[in-house]
């Protein structure tokens, strides 16, 4: 008897070839065979009398192969099998491509069922390319009765690889389900009766071969249920640990933090009030605060991020202020600076900025100062920098820290315990930093519920007084003039604009290098879907600097430039201008139009730039798309967001006028959740769901039921003692999210 911990390459009969095949798909043993769960199933069920086929049916016949013959085509190269099927009612021609072997298969006399499309040809219909199984070779099987593979049946349709396809699946598939030996059941059965789901045995022999199509979807709402349950269960049990631990208090008299508030350089709204108000009461607390501040782009999270780290500051104790990128850690460089050196505080903390190659401190005075990485350790390690910003040089095993008690992490709130980890692991005392994570993707009441259930939530909905809504449009080609003409207007009045483009030239066909890997892989998506032309930075920067706007400075932006300049120069060492002199320079006024890639999604910060406008808009996914027009609207002027697309397709039209009509952030998320799905909102290997997971999210009403579950069974037995089955579950879950 085998089990699900059986290798397949144990197994007598698997050729070695399917075997290499099968890891390709990451599949190695009978579970991850049976685990590897079909993406549909085609209804093959019903067998069709041969009189009765129309064009355009999906139907089984089932009859004898009268006749077979093949010939070929010079000029494609092709091999064409042609084959006479006949019942009692009638005869159809059946025709494959490329497969001679057919002609050794399905030989004259053969009785089979022939799966496929009824297609209609210049004189007959024909069935084109079936599915085939043949029937009673053995007297033995004729007796009992044939189960059904691939035909007459619903069959299901499997992710696949070269060489490998879903008919060879499931050749391998249904005879290791009858030899396997029954699977413990873990998920305790109250909690199946309560959510409406079968056990796993019935459920994984539905999932593959259902008799109905109800058996099918019961048995993937089962799979999809466990897998949240058991990312419920791992939340739970993750914020009842995090209760048990210590952390610093860190705690401020109110009129100094209404001295504080009051004296920043604009008025907090009162959502930034209330946010700022719950995170000051967590750290208050002796245990470890684990809060996300969500908020639209330029909602000013920030500032109250920073705050929090002023009060840490003013009690003597380190922040930690982390940036997925160098440019979005100079930006709250930048941002901190400005704050603490305006403020009424008791001593003016030193501000440092610690990147890959780069470190620098801020004093009192308006001070600033490059220091040697060495040093700027030093001043950590003694507790004299008392704010630091940078990137994931944070978390490098020899930068120490004296007295962290604030840990804040920009849109990297899904790795925010690692890290924090990393942070903490190096200090001696057994008191836990504080955490604080920021997201300008606001999320949506499932995902909220569930990937980010660990968390409590703070969130800024209103935009900082005095700003204005960003004015977007879709422009169709034939406006692409008076849009250029437009923004020459608004450039006349001292106004500047961004251009995006989705490639860096237009024979790359790649996207920018700063992109993340989560917009590649949608973007790739649809460009191999896309025939028309994709605008690319550097023809786009040619055209419009010698033919649109030759009388204005255009600037070019792209991720293959160097990131810093040697001192001085605005060069970097091979004599390009650098990203650094670029952006510094559009600050400074000195460009009037910068043509970018994607580098500028986040940390860029220039309130007189007004328009942004976008080309290949439809290349892009909702929340980079919003991410981008954030870029503008952040002083006091009207801005404007043009979305420019040649793409014809309805979907696209659709696509993009959710950011046209979403009021805000949070509106547009729900409607990115059911465009993209969940693994393209915030990444499939963040949480190390699989795919049935992964749809089960969009789902509230069954992510609801297994958060009631996970709470129902924790109260329970917080530890698990009295159900060990779920408890070795819950640990190889645990184990699997660690290694992503």
């Amino acid at each position: 008897m085998i089990d699900l911990l059986t290798p397949l390459s144990g197994i007598r009969g698997i050729p070695p070839r399917f075997l290499k095949r099968l890891e390709k798909l990451e599949i190695f043993t009978i579970r991850d065979l049976l685990f590897h769960f079909p993406s549909r199933y085609e209804d093959f069920s019903e067998i069709v009398p041969i009189a009765n086929l129309e064009p355009g049916m999906q139907a089984t016949v089932h009859g004898v192969v009268r006749d077979i013959k093949i010939r070929r085509t010079f000029r494609r190269r092709f091999v064409i099998v042609d084959a006479i099927i006949a019942d009692d009612t009638g005869e159809i021609k059946a025709v494959w491509f490329n497969q001679p072997y057919l002609l050794n298969t399905l030989r004259p006399g053969r009785e089979a069922n022939f799966s496929g499309k009824v297609s209609l040809g210049e004189r007959e219909i024909y069935l084109s390319h079936p599915a085939y199984e043949l029937i009673g070779l053995r007297p033995a099987t004729r007796d009992r009765g044939q189960e059904m593979r691939h035909t007459g049946r619903l069959v299901p349709v499997y992710p696949e690889t070269r060489g490998l396809t879903s008919r060879g699946i499931r050749f391998l598939i249904q005879p290791i389900l009858k030899s396997v030996g029954e699977i413990s059941e873990w998920i305790p059965e109250e909690i199946l009766d309560s959510a409406g789901v079968p056990e796993i045995n019935e459920a994984l022999r539905d999932v593959h071969f259902p008799k109905t199509l109800e058996a099918a979807l019961a048995a993937k709402k089962r799979f999809s249920f466990e897998n949240l349950f058991l990312l419920q269960l791992f939340n739970i049990r993750q914020k009842m640990k995090l209760a048990e631990e210590k952390a610093q208090p860190i705690q401020i008299e109110i009129e100094h933090l209404k001295e504080i508030t009051e004296a920043l350089p604009f008025k907090l709204t009162l959502s930034q009030k209330k946010s700022l108000w719950e995170i000051i009461q967590d750290i208050g607390k002796p245990k470890p605060m684990n809060r996300l501040l969500q908020g639209d782009v330029g909602s000013g999270k920030t500032v109250v991020a920073a705050v929090a780290a002023i009060v840490a500051a003013e009690n003597g104790f380190q922040s930690a202020f982390m940036a997925p990128t160098e440019i979005l850690a100079r930006q709250h460089f930048g941002t901190l600076k400005k704050i603490f050196a305006r403020l009424p505080l008791r001593k003016q903390p030193e501000v440092g900025l610690l990147v890959s190659k780069e470190a620098k401190v801020f004093f009192e005075n308006d001070l600033e100062s490059l220091v040697s990485k060495n040093e700027f350790k030093k001043g950590v390690i003694a507790g004299k920098i008392k704010v630091i910003a940078g990137t994931h040089a944070l978390i490098q095993k020899d930068v120490r820290f004296d007295k962290l008690a604030l840990v804040i992490i920009d849109e990297q709130h899904r790795f925010g315990v690692r890290q924090r980890a990393e942070l903490h692991k190096n200090r001696e005392t057994k008191l836990i930093p504080h955490l604080l994570s920021m997201s300008a993707t606001p999320i949506p009441r499932t995902l909220m519920l569930t990937v980010f259930g660990d968390l409590d939530i703070s969130t800024i909905t209103e935009l900082p007084l005095g700003r204005k809504p960003i004015i977007t449009k879709i422009v169709a080609p034939a406006n692409r003039d008076k849009a250029y003409q437009f923004i020459r207007g608004q450039i006349k009045k001292g106004r500047q604009a961004f251009v995006i483009c989705p490639r860096i030239e237009s024979s790359d066909t790649r996207t920018d290098a700063d992109t993340s890997a989560q917009i590649r892989a949608d973007n790739n998506q649809r460009k191999s879907a896309l025939p028309w032309e994709t605008k690319a930075v550097k023809e786009e920067y040619e055209k419009l600097s010698k033919n649109v706007f030759p009388d204005l400075k255009v600037g070019m932006l792209h991720g293959q430039m160097p990131a810093r300049a040697k001192r001085g120069r605005g060069l970097a060492s091979d004599g390009k201008p650098s990203k650094e002199a670029v952006m510094k320079a559009f600050r400074e006024g000195k460009i009037d139009v910068l043509v970018s890639t994607s580098v500028i999604e986040v940390g860029v910060d220039v309130p007189n730039a007004t328009i942004m406008l976008i080309e290949g808009a439809d290349r892009f996914g909702l929340a980079q798309l919003y991410q981008f027009r954030g870029r503008v609207g952040r002083g006091e002027h009207q801005s404007f967001c043009f979305l420019f697309t040649d793409s014809p397709a309805k979907t696209t039209s659709d696509r993009l006028k959710a950011i046209v009509e979403a009021k805000n952030g949070f509106e547009l998320a729900e409607k990115d959740l059911k465009i993209r799905g969940p693994g393209e909102f915030i990444g499939q290997k963040q949480t190390g769901l699989p795919d049935v997971a992964m749809r089960g999210l969009q789902d509230f009403e069954m992510v609801k039921a297994a958060r009631d579950a996970a709470v129902k069974i924790l109260e329970k037995d917080k530890n698990l003692k009295a159900r060990p089955l779920l408890a070795e579950k819950l640990a190889e879950f645990e184990r699997k999210l660690h290694l992503e």
